[in-house]
């Protein structure tokens, strides 16, 4: 008789608690050693949990990640603060033993912290591919714990790939010393207070006040480096130098290699082999009036279908950039480096040369051009029914400004937009109000954060700032644009083509906490729950819409919010509120466009020029990390130039006085956005007043120890300014209102218990002065 065979011991589960529940210590510790990849399922399947512990368990970590002590992110659990397995990382600098150190590049700072500092460990001679990284370089880790020394170190990094290679030029300040000679200033952060020495032969005529690059030709056991101008970039007074300040800080990639600009000259316009004659049919590019590249036309017609009674049928065409840019090219290789154009007041700086992204590919009106187009069936609730692409050669019938469109309509045509409008233009808007009504039903998350746009003047500084107002034209491309996504998304999926998704984690458990927490102050109760929709973010933004607290409401849930990015798995869009979502619409300035432009060639038998069947997962993971970076660098530079520009404009207007709002509240003090121009300053605590003031997170709020005196997000303030540093872009400003008595009561909008109140028992805060300590 055979012995029953019994199941092999179970390897990876740690010791277990009566019935079967770990500790919440066994759970932090599990977590910790996963590597920041673990979900729900692989803790019950490591500890053995069925059924009803399952449920026990869902509520042991919803409390971990209410007190901070474990985080989510694609729902995935982690230790809060925790770096992944693999990394991409910049080495910013050699220790005091000569090793190098790095930071990782994708950090929330707001939410963490400081980032982690990363050890560097080299691959013994022969076994790294290429030359070994150095201060500067930006590397692909594979991430270790360490214990910490002196609080300093606390991760080893073994390099896996050198993504790019540090620039060996500094660009800088120049001043000038009585010599003739001088000393440079540089403009990166991470660089302040570490000058060079220009003697008078290496100064290539540099002035004083001179923005210049600089490459270092000598170093010193003391005294500072020696360095040599090798460009004048020309005085820090102008635009071209503010923006070449930021390409510059952050590595942005601003002059074509050579052979990219060759292969680019070379290219010869698309025929009309292989692609379906679309040319009759009356697409228009709608667009901003400075908009020098038209990658997407639109057109809308009737469904004349009797199946589809009330429906409508809306095309959206893309410029077809994969006709030109082929995998593994010349300007395939630069434009992944680029990852996307960036958008500069005075210039733009393009992922492809000219001759591709302004001519070629540009949808210029009544011109052949080659295009990806999706047609879509849209039904009368305004939901697409199915969709096709193709890939035709289309000729845009009117090159539209989103103004002079919507001037059209409200009755405004003028010589351009009169011939189309009956045939092309309201179709279009009767179309957009059936789509919008199935955007209504969808409920994305719904802020209201006004842009600000910098005009400038013939010589390039700041005319004026303005905020341009929302128009159903921009409302229309935006959500023809999304359904034409959306459609590309679920083709490649449905073919089983990998492809690179555009996603949005919902907001992380923590910061979760901290919203319902704040919420509490002003009477709003949110569910605890793990999962969160837009829409209840929408019914909290339309209580307190058109009430003093609209600003403050708007931007605690942003700050809510996750970061949107590339990534190869999917985890869905949460705040447009769609399960699958990809960009599909903008090739010409993001290189993520390209690779789904790539994967429906494919898919669909378009070509030869489609993604290649060798591309892994592997592969279109590490491109998504990459543009995720290029992207949140791109953003970062921009914004630094307004602040720049901003700053330069206002230096002149030390000791005026400008009405703001509270935009952001920390430790050391407070961040004031004008109303004018939107430029953001900063109050330092210290220079509030006689009292101590302490932060008060769940108050978003700096709050006086003695007076109760209270400074809170989205505050309406009256500031001075005191000081302007147009290079650093700072603002620093003197707080002359004062702010509200916080008695410890909750106030809700619409009545309730007084909370703030007015501290009219002391003097103006002009007449009282002092230092907060």
């Amino acid at each position: 008789m055979r012995k029953p065979v019994r199941p092999k011991a179970r390897k990876t589960a740690p010791p277990r608690q009566p019935k079967g529940l770990p500790s919440r210590e066994d759970l932090i510790a599990f977590i910790a050693t996963q590597g920041g990849d673990v979900g729900k399922r692989e803790i019950s399947r490591a500890f053995g949990l069925d059924g009803s512990d399952r449920i026990v368990l869902k509520a042991m970590l919803r409390e971990l990640a209410e007190e901070g002590l474990i985080g989510r992110k694609r729902r995935k659990l982690h230790l809060p603060g925790a770096l992944p397995a693999v990394v991409m990382s910049e080495v910013i600098e050699r220790d005091e033993d000569g090793e190098l150190i790095a930071v990782p590049i994708d950090w929330d700072e707001e939410e963490h912290g400081e980032p982690p500092r990363i050890l560097v460990q080299l691959a013994r001679r022969g076994r790294l591919a290429g030359p070994a990284p150095t201060v500067g370089d930006r590397v692909l880790l594979k991430t270790e714990e360490i214990p910490e020394v002196d609080g300093r170190v606390g991760h080893t990094g073994h390099v896996l790939k050198i993504l790019e290679k540090s620039r060996s030029l500094v660009l800088g300040l120049f001043r000038r010393d009585a010599q003739g000679g001088g000393r440079l200033i540089p403009i990166d952060k991470r660089n302040m207070g570490r000058e060079l020495a220009i003697p008078t032969d290496f100064a290539n005529g540099a002035e004083e006040g001179d923005l210049v690059s600089v490459e270092i030709v000598r170093h010193h056991a003391y005294g500072l480096p020696t360095a040599k101008v090798k460009e004048r970039l020309g005085s820090i007074a102008t635009e071209k130098a503010i923006s070449l300040i930021a390409i510059h800080a952050h590595g942005i990639p601003s002059v074509f290699r050579r052979e990219t600009l060759a292969e680019a000259e070379a290219v010869k316009p698309a025929s009309l082999a292989g692609h379906e004659d679309w040319r009759d049919l009356p697409l228009v590019t709608i667009d901003p009036p400075d908009a020098k590249d038209h990658d997407d036309a639109v057109h809308a017609t009737p469904d004349t279908d009797p199946e589809n009674p009330g429906g409508f049928v809306v095309t959206v065409a893309i410029a077809d950039v994969a006709a030109y840019v082929r995998p593994g090219s010349a300007l395939d290789r630069e434009a992944v480096v680029r990852g996307n154009s960036v958008y500069f007041p005075d210039r733009v700086v393009p992922m492809l040369p000219e001759r591709i992204s302004n001519d070629l590919c540009s949808l210029r009106p009544h011109e052949d051009r080659p295009a990806l187009a999706v047609r879509m069936i849209i039904g009368a609730n305004g939901r697409k029914k199915h969709h096709s692409f193709h890939r035709i050669m289309m000729r845009s019938a009117a090159k539209l400004a989103y103004a002079q469109a919507q001037a059209a309509i409200d009755g405004r045509p003028d010589e351009v937009t009169s011939p189309i409008l009956d045939d092309v233009l309201r179709p279009l808007w009767d179309g957009y109000a059936l789509v919008k009504k199935a955007r209504d039903a969808r409920s994305p998350l719904d802020l209201d954060l006004p842009e600000r746009k910098i005009l400038l003047k013939p010589d390039g500084t700041v005319d004026r700032v303005i905020v341009p107002e929302r128009l159903d034209a921009h409302k229309l491309i935006e959500e023809f644009m999304i359904l034409a996504n959306v459609a590309a998304a679920e083709t490649l999926e449905e073919k089983r083509i990998p492809l690179v998704y555009r996603v949005h984690d919902q907001p992380s458990l923590e910061k979760m906490s901290s919203l319902r927490e704040f919420l509490q102050t002003l009477d709003v109760k949110m569910p605890k729950t793990e999962t969160v929709r837009p829409a209840q973010f929408n019914e909290i933004l339309a209580r307190f819409h058109e009430t003093e607290y609209a600003p403050l409401i708007n931007q605690v849930i942003l700050r809510s919010q996750a970061q949107a990015e590339y990534a190869q798995e999917n985890y869905g869009h949460f705040g447009l509120h769609l399960r699958r979502y990809a960009h599909f619409t903008s090739p010409i300035r993001r290189y993520a466009d390209l690779i789904v432009h790539r994967g429906l060639i494919r898919a669909l038998g378009f070509g030869r020029d489609g993604l290649p069947e060798s591309t892994t997962p592997e592969e279109l993971a590490e491109i998504a990390a990459r543009i995720s970076a290029s992207e949140r660098r791109a953003m970062a530079a921009e914004r630094e130039t307004i602040d720049r520009l901003i700053a330069h404009h206002m230096a002149a207007q030390i000791g005026a006085s400008f009405k703001g709002r509270i935009s952001g509240v920390t430790k050391a003090g407070l961040f004031v956005a004008l109303d004018d121009t939107g430029a953001d300053g900063f109050i330092p605590a210290v220079t509030l007043g006689h009292d101590y003031y302490r932060y008060d997170e769940a108050h978003h709020a700096l709050i006086g120890d003695q007076t109760g005196e209270m400074h809170r997000l989205g505050d309406r303030v009256e500031v001075k300014l005191v000081e302007a540093a147009p290079v650093a872009g700072a603002l620093r400003f003197e707080l002359l209102s004062d702010g509200s008595r916080f008695d410890g009561h909750r106030r809700g909008p619409r009545g309730g218990r007084t909370r703030f109140q007015r501290p009219d028992d002391r003097p103006p805060r002009a007449a009282r002065g002092g230092k907060r300590r």
